[in-house]
């Protein structure tokens, strides 16, 4: 996918080249007779994963009339459509008004290229931010504005000193936990009857408080770079300057390399611009305050037309995959309504499974929606999901590739800080409990948390005694590997549907089936021939990246 598009200069392929060499990529096994009783085993399998989720979804089924009421009216076939998930179809619904607004958007700003109504691009994006803020928000605009400005004032005053991280981050997680507290504040309630008329102008997306995640990050990401600016030597600042002037900033120096004016490219109204930058200010994708400054500096060669068009193209296809996917199988329903009264072990892991495909599917929508419109705009960001849900086989690289922005904003300002790989196994419990925490804070996004990491162990663990470089030429090794990656794949479905699909009940219901009965054991055993069967596949997937020189093979 998106992993295809960081890597096409010659300087990287050919760095990826070197690697092939050293990691001895392995002859290609696509066709060999093994792999042959494979295809035959896919042909069978996965149509009919298909017909028992669609079967669920049928008028005729015993436990339609329990989840019949979560359908909405459709448009494909005749069929009804499953629109019960409500962040999705909040987006599903505000496609068409959104669409006039990303073309006078692009419009405006294209035509200030061409006409500088307004000398400096950023300041006119900064315009255009500040009215669609008060479009989306209303009123709550002030809130927005307030907060962020506070944030702002703490990593100026801060600067350099250590009060920088630790008010940041204290001010930054107080402010989730009182939005939630608050449901975003109202003036009736702060100020008194006087100011009630303001809380009647809530704009188009009342529930400000709900995205201030996003901004969160970017507080975070301001202040941050801002403090490492003021700690870096100055050596450092200027080897920065002399790129620029060539300028020839790979994206990875866009992210580390600090800004070489410390009061004027870390000023007010560049701190607004990137917080509130429009196309992605909803959602992200999350791009570091040093790359987005940077790139109205020097804009990004990695956009061109051709691309943004077929990245168009692609979005159009996806959607029109997830309309097919909900007027077909109506698995959220089901799992809403817990309309799985005497179902198979089997249809409550395809109940389970799907779910997880649609979530895939209702993050992957909205991201690639708002990465179009930043791209269109000349602003490259990275792809979020670089990687199909259903082949993941490693806990460690599903999440590289899941949120892949977030993993990486994740990575520079927690990860690295609390020390890395040197204390992976300890500082992930942070890591994650502040990931459940962000999403929202709710017990079973904890759960969700903590076992995630607790999945994570003994893949870290098993990693470093059995590793590829050690046993990679023994026979047995990649089957081994395949049972190990089996036992990730459950568990991560397992942790998934925890905290984002059927909820424990949910969870609790489908082991029980599994586990209780002759039934589900014969099922359980079946399923693990089957995901042995796809993760040999998964691993030939990347030894095929690897020998072209794909960096994606890593994830």
């Amino acid at each position: 996918m998106a992993a295809d598009e960081s890597s096409s200069t010659s300087k990287v392929q050919k760095s990826f080249a070197v690697d092939n060499v050293a990691l001895k990529a392995k002859p290609s096994r696509w066709h060999t007779k093994e792999f042959y009783f494979y295809y035959v085993c896919f042909c069978i399998v996965v149509p009919y994963m298909f017909y028992v989720a669609y079967n669920l979804s049928t008028e005729s089924h015993p436990n339609y009339p329990l989840y019949a009421p979560l359908l909405s009216k459709g448009w494909m076939f005749g069929r009804q459509v499953d629109d019960s998930d409500s962040q999705y179809g909040q987006f599903r619904e505000n496609i068409p008004k959104i669409l006039p607004l990303v073309l006078i958007h692009l419009l405006l700003n294209a035509a200030n290229r061409q006409f500088k109504f307004v000398a400096s691009q950023i300041r006119f994006t900064l315009l255009t931010s500040m009215a669609v803020l008060f479009i989306f928000h209303g009123s709550s605009s002030i809130k927005y504005l307030t907060i962020i400005s506070m944030s702002f004032a703490i990593g100026r005053l801060a600067a350099g000193t250590k009060w920088n991280p630790l008010l940041t981050w204290t001010f930054n997680l107080l402010v989730l936990f009182l939005n939630e507290h608050y449901s975003g504040y109202r003036f009736a309630d702060m100020f008194g009857p006087t100011f009630e008329w303001l809380d009647a102008y809530e704009g188009v997306q009342a529930r400000w408080h709900v995205l201030f995640n996003f901004a969160m990050l970017r507080l975070v990401s301001f202040n941050m770079d801002y403090y490492w600016a003021c700690n870096s030597k100055k050596e450092s600042v200027k080897d920065h300057d002399e790129l620029d002037n060539e300028p020839r900033l790979s994206d990875k120096d866009r992210i580390t390399t600090p800004l070489k004016n410390l009061d004027q490219d870390y000023g007010y109204l560049n701190f607004l611009a990137y917080i509130l930058y429009t196309p992605l200010l909803l959602c992200g994708p999350i791009i570091t305050y040093n790359d987005f400054i940077s790139q109205f500096q020097f804009p990004s060669k990695n956009i061109t037309k051709r691309f943004v068009v077929l990245y168009a193209i692609r979005l159009v296809i996806v959607i029109l995959v997830m309309e097919l996917t909900l007027h077909f199988l109506y698995v959220v329903a089901i799992s809403k309504s817990k309309a799985w009264d005497g179902a198979s072990p089997l249809e409550m892991s395809m109940i389970g499974y799907f779910n997880l495909v649609i979530i895939w599917m209702k993050l992957l929508i909205p991201w690639r929606f708002f990465r179009c419109w930043a791209l269109a705009d000349g602003l490259w960001v990275e792809e979020n999901m670089v990687r199909c849900m259903s082949n993941n086989f490693s806990a460690q690289r599903f999440w590289k590739s899941w949120h892949r922005t977030f993993n990486r904003w994740i990575t520079r300002y927690i990860y690295i800080p609390l020390g890395g790989t040197k204390y992976m196994a300890y500082n992930i419990w942070i890591v994650f409990t502040f990931v459940a925490l962000w999403h929202d804070i709710e017990l079973k996004l904890l759960a969700w948390g903590w076992l995630i990491c607790l999945f994570l162990l003994p893949e870290i663990i098993a990693s470093s005694l059995y590793s590829e470089r050690k046993f990679g030429d023994k026979p047995y090794y990649r089957f081994v590997c395949g049972l190990g990656a089996v036992a990730n794949i459950l568990m991560m479905m397992i942790a998934n549907l925890v905290g984002f699909a059927v909820g424990v009940d949910g969870v609790k219901e489908m082991l029980t089936k599994i586990f209780g009965t002759a039934n589900g054991l014969s099922f359980l055993a079946s399923v693990t021939v089957c995901l042995s069967i796809a993760v040999q596949i998964m691993f030939e997937i990347r030894e095929s990246e690897k020998r072209r020189g794909d960096p994606k093979w890593k994830m």
